[in-house]
């Protein structure tokens, strides 16, 4: 059974944008949903290889439930975050799924992970997307 995998973004889409890109490249050729704070994120997202885009505060909460891995950066489990674009509503139903979540850090969000290693942001997504295309070809056995 093919995992259902959501990537959320707010702003201009740039890390699930990239994070797409990054799983499309590695190979993952299943069905793929981006689900943006807005039609910018979402727009970015579905160009970069999204089979589908969803916008706003309902399609993050819907969409969190349903997912079996959900990623994207660290600000959508923060009430606020993003530049508060992320209501309390939506980080909670984030923060509440039963979906395997894979958070990118960005400085941008006010939070710092202690212990992780510094690196650029580039790689903090090549990491995201490596260990989402090993939990969906896990799963696929």
């Amino acid at each position: 059974m093919e995992q259902r995998l959501v990537v959320m973004d707010g702003q201009g889409g740039g890390v699930g944008r990239a994070l797409i890109e990054r799983l499309r490249a590695g190979g993952y050729e299943g069905f793929l949903l981006a689900v943006g704070t807005n039609a910018a994120a979402t727009a970015a997202m579905v160009k970069a290889g999204a089979s589908a885009g969803a916008t706003g505060e309902y399609a993050v909460v819907y969409n969190a439930a349903r997912a079996d891995v959900l990623a994207g950066p660290i600000g959508i489990v923060l009430a606020g975050g993003m530049m508060g674009e992320f209501s309390p509503a939506m980080a909670r139903a984030v923060a509440e799924s039963p979906a395997q979540k894979v958070l990118v850090p960005v400085s941008r969000c006010g939070v710092q992970v202690a212990g992780l290693e510094a690196k650029p942001l580039g790689g903090y997504i090549a990491d995201a997307a490596e260990l989402i295309l090993t939990q969906c070809r896990s799963s696929a056995l």
